[in-house]
């Protein structure tokens, strides 16, 4: 196979330029800024059974508490991390982490259906831009060559902040009330968020001597350079029908075991924990994989997301054809473990085909696809599907879409080369490039 090589995005690396040191105090806090987000989001789900008893609530209504989260992460992203790229990045994290914290500390307080649902979507608001702006950051603060690793580590975030909202949720809603457990999870945001702009400098994550084609202004950098590819467009649907299996399946898995194993709150949620748990792991290991295999051939990324997608369909769909029992959530556990593989190949495919002053913008199109698609409809598509037929057909039905997904990145990988030349050619007029070779 020939060999092409093409500039990338910031060929110069300014990460390699940042003390390693501080580098990964930077992902620390990022990455524990993340833990909360996705705490202050999901200890939802383990208190689902206790609100459904409470206040006679459908599936499809609990569905939209949670999908109303993602909806408005898709829908805002966007804008929101725009103008992070061009107003200040740490900043506008450490706004966003105070108005998801209020959000959930008012989740705590509502005293009706409405309240919540309101609270919830500025919860949403609040954590709208929170991922494709943190992992900008992280990203710039590493050298290129680790990127995959760091997008599926910083994205794995995602799963053990569901890990411990959804354990520690159901403990604190087990002794305390349900209202305590949001309680809990806004606290630790605020701590962060009070932290946050304290250690991580603006100045320190963009240093002044880096050379020119690393900081170009994002304004000089035009949008339509965010999906004019194929294989970016490709990377953005695939990975957004992917967290359509994954995210369904940590949303109404508390809910599940309380149904079909009659766990009681706490339990049902500390064993969705672990399971998300594993597929945090198979995030962090699918990342480091792809960096190691792909290295000299990008286009190898896709292949290894469409291994994971298609791998996770056979699982889940032999787990939830499985009767119920040890059998069945240990191939759950496994089918998970694939489901999010797909994040840090999918991430690292967005970061080389699109310039680096615009990777925040770029990570938000990612998060708007990916919960528009995938965290805001897999949840409630699920839960009308529940109400009409059980969840238990419903589950049945969702691992079909990674099939789907699986044949959207193979489009990508077979358009890969040829966008990844015309890419880098319009890019460099702007001091950026796009790297590949394959």
């Amino acid at each position: 196979m020939a060999h092409y090589s093409i500039p990338d995005a910031g060929n110069d690396d300014p990460g390699a330029r940042i003390p390693r040191r501080y580098a990964w105090v930077v992902f620390a806090l990022s990455f524990g800024l993340l833990l909360s987000d996705y705490m202050s989001r999901q200890v939802l789900n383990a208190v689902f059974p206790l609100l459904k008893h409470e206040w006679a609530l459908s599936d499809a209504r609990l569905g939209l508490l949670s999908g109303i989260v993602a909806l408005m992460v898709g829908v805002l992203t966007f804008p929101l991390s725009l103008l992070a790229d061009r107003f200040g990045r740490v900043r506008s994290l450490t706004l966003m982490a105070i108005v998801w914290s209020l959000a959930t500390l008012a989740c705590g307080l509502a005293q009706a259906y409405p309240q919540l649902l309101v609270a919830r979507f500025f919860v949403g608001v609040g954590e709208a831009a929170y991922g494709s702006v943190g992992v900008a950051v992280v990203l710039s603060v590493f050298p290129k060559h680790m990127r995959a690793t760091l997008t599926g580590a910083f994205m794995a975030g995602g799963m053990f902040g569901s890990v411990l909202g959804m354990a520690l949720g159901g403990t604190v809603a087990a002794h305390l009330g349900w209202r305590w457990a949001f309680a809990a999870m806004a606290l630790f945001g605020l701590v962060l968020a009070v932290l946050y702009p304290i250690i991580v400098r603006e100045k320190r994550i963009a240093p002044s001597d880096a050379p020119r084609a690393t900081t170009t202004p994002a304004a000089r950098v035009p949008l339509r350079s965010l999906v004019n590819s194929r294989s970016v467009i490709g990377a953005y649907i695939g990975s957004g029908l992917q967290l359509f299996v994954g995210g369904t399946v940590i949303v109404w898995m508390p809910s599940y075991l309380n149904r079909y194993y009659a766990m009681a709150t706490d339990a049902a949620g500390a064993v969705s924990a672990m399971i998300v748990l594993v597929s945090g792991v198979g995030m962090v290991a699918c990342g480091m994989l792809s960096d190691r295999l792909c290295r000299n051939a990008p286009s190898r990324k896709f292949s290894l997301a469409i291994a994971c997608s298609v791998s996770c369909c056979v699982l889940l769909s032999l787990a939830f054809a499985l009767p119920h029992g040890t059998l069945q959530l240990v191939m759950v556990a496994l089918g998970m473990f694939m489901a999010a593989g797909t994040s840090g190949p999918a991430g690292a495919m967005v970061a080389n085909l699109t310039p680096t002053p615009i990777h925040g913008t770029a990570f938000a199109m990612l998060t708007l696809v990916n919960n528009l698609l995938g965290l805001a409809a897999g949840p409630l598509v699920t839960g009308v599907l529940a109400d009409a037929f059980g969840l238990s057909v419903a589950f049945q039905l969702v691992p079909l879409i990674s099939v789907v997904a699986a044949s959207v990145f193979f489009f990508a990988k077979r358009h890969y080369l040829a966008d990844v030349q015309q890419v880098g050619r319009p890019l460099q007029t702007f001091g950026v490039g796009v790297e590949a070779t394959t």
